[in-house]
């Protein structure tokens, strides 16, 4: 797995980061809860793991934002305050799965492949995406903006869907390649660029706001509020 850690507590962090790293996991870490939020729109990571309390931003107001995105990431969080309200709280902000400190390294990890295996069940099974107004019923392959219907060549709709999996989150151009065009290498073409403005033209040019974002230097953005910047 791909995992973002979100924990202001460096020694907390630095200690999970080696035991997820020991398990053989790819783990990234940022130290409060704006640093967090930005890393998480910045990257796609396959779940999140969130302290509630930290400075700047509490872990529940990240989730919420991320939420707000569209971008549907499993979330654990971590905190020590274990009451039930605090975990049904926890859970109400979006959260999918809460554990309280202190906790054992093995729970932590089973939780996470609890999470991950369930996330590729629903999306096995998923029928429909949705990222504000824009829907895509995937059995048809039908798209549709606040219930307009958008015409998409196969390769439009497949890079459609791929954006939308990853709402919420910056899609590089090496992603792109590899999983819309199946290139494991950059052949320094401008198929992502001709593909992204066509794509644009299609779901935002009649609507508002636009939802399709160009993140200089890093890719591009799906979700609502997008800047075509």
């Amino acid at each position: 797995m791909n995992i973002l850690l979100v924990e202001d507590d460096r020694q907390v962090s630095e200690f999970i980061v080696n035991e997820l790293t020991a398990a053989g996991h790819q783990c990234a870490a940022a130290g409060d809860g704006e640093a967090g939020l930005a890393a998480a729109r910045a990257g796609a990571f396959d779940v999140l793991v969130v302290d509630r309390m930290m400075p700047r931003m509490d872990g529940l107001q990240l989730i919420q934002a991320l939420r707000q995105d569209g971008d549907l990431t499993p979330v654990l969080v971590l905190s020590a305050l274990g009451d039930v309200d605090d975990r049904v709280q926890g859970l109400h902000s979006g959260a999918d799965d809460y554990l309280v400190k202190p906790f054992s390294v093995a729970e932590l990890l089973a939780r996470l492949e609890v999470l991950q295996r369930r996330a590729a069940v629903a999306a096995s099974t998923q029928t429909t995406l949705q990222v504000g107004g824009l829907s895509m019923d995937l059995l048809r392959q039908h798209v549709e903006r606040d219930g307009v219907e958008i015409t998409l060549q196969p390769r439009e709709y497949k890079l459609l869907e791929y954006l939308m999996r990853h709402a919420g989150q910056v899609v590089t151009r090496a992603m792109l390649l590899e999983h819309v065009w199946g290139y494991h290498f950059d052949p320094q073409t401008n198929v992502i660029d001709v593909h992204i403005s066509r794509l644009r033209q299609k779901i935002d040019r009649d609507f508002d706001p636009p939802m399709l974002a160009t993140v200089r230097g890093a890719g591009y953005r799906l979700g609502p509020g997008g800047d075509n910047g």
